[in-house]
């Protein structure tokens, strides 16, 4: 093996050995705070002789978490001719590794959460890598407006980026409201946005390893960004209504992740594991025709947030 095909191998088992490692400080922090729920693992690997697998973790059913998933996987195989004109990939093999979570709280005035952080090779005949990039992000999608909340969240991850460049933050949060945006409804989003980035390769002002540095960074700062919010809200009283209105605003989850995403649809297309795919669904949802908040209302004033890209800091 060549010295380079070293190099480019020894920088996955890193970034693999980081994805791993902040599965498992998510996870037992999470379990931690809900005090009953437990995360089930499932270790699996793809049918079929493509290549990788993964660990889907699982919460369900407890004291604060409905529903939640932290996955990892590390997957490869064969750049197929539906891959190239799907998605565009111009090689003979690819790889990829990452982690994508997404929690669904039991108490409406808790906020669902999702984030990912992911890395990419694409290889020529001869397993030389031709491209490579990272992607990720993190966005928050409340169900009541608590505005010091959405602040919080948005401080945090400005915060994380801010010694990589002061126009990252505000690029890149652009980015999360145009993108986490349901487009067949008026162009509402599903929440109140984050940050997102995608196809960040090596230049000569920020090489791989300071890539590497900034996707560290945006992964070590979620547990800052949304518990100090969970443990806020966790106990806060609700009602059946605030729940109904929970179950409303999960159905335009479900209609961007399985109408927009992309990182669903890769899944889906490089014939990924179902199941760890759709994880990201809530449990409960409700699809009422043409459903509208009271006007003045609190589930107004959220619904209107939506509509509006804010400046939060």
């Amino acid at each position: 093996m060549s010295t380079y095909k070293k190099e480019t191998h020894a920088f996955r088992e890193r970034w693999i050995e980081y994805v791993l490692q902040l599965q498992q400080e998510i996870c037992t922090t999470l379990e931690k705070i809900d005090g009953k729920g437990g995360f089930v693992t499932d270790n699996w690997e793809r049918a079929e002789g493509r290549g990788g697998g993964g660990k889907t973790r699982v919460i369900a059913q407890g004291n604060v978490f409905e529903k939640g998933g932290v996955n990892t996987s590390v997957v490869y195989g064969k750049v197929t001719e539906k891959m190239r004109k799907q998605l565009g990939l111009d090689g003979e093999k690819w790889f990829a590794c990452g982690l994508s979570l997404v929690i669904h709280p039991q108490n409406p005035f808790v906020p669902t959460v999702h984030a990912n952080w992911r890395y990419f090779e694409l290889y020529d005949e001869k397993d030389n890598v031709i491209d490579r990039w990272f992607g990720g992000g993190s966005d928050l999608t409340p169900y009541y407006l608590f505005e010091e909340d959405a602040v919080h969240f948005h401080q945090t991850f400005k915060d994380a980026m801010q010694p990589f460049g002061e126009e990252l933050y505000p690029t890149y949060k652009k980015w999360c409201d145009e993108y986490f945006t349901n487009t067949h409804r008026d162009n509402e989003m599903r929440g109140i946005g984050g940050v997102f980035y995608d196809h960040l390769k090596p230049t000569p002002e920020r090489d791989l390893e300071q890539l590497f540095l900034f996707q560290q960074a945006n992964g070590n700062s979620f547990l800052n960004a949304y518990l100090p919010i969970v443990e806020k809200r966790k106990s806060q009283p609700f009602t059946p209504e605030n729940k109904y209105w929970q179950e409303i605003r999960r159905g335009r989850y479900v209609e961007f992740n399985l109408i927009h995403d992309r990182g669903t649809l890769f899944g889906l297309k490089t014939n990924g594991r179902t199941e760890s795919i759709l994880m990201s669904l809530p449990p409960t949802v409700r699809f009422d025709y043409n459903y509208q908040p009271k006007v003045g209302s609190e589930e107004e004033k959220l619904l209107e947030a939506c509509r509006h890209h804010r400046e939060w800091v």
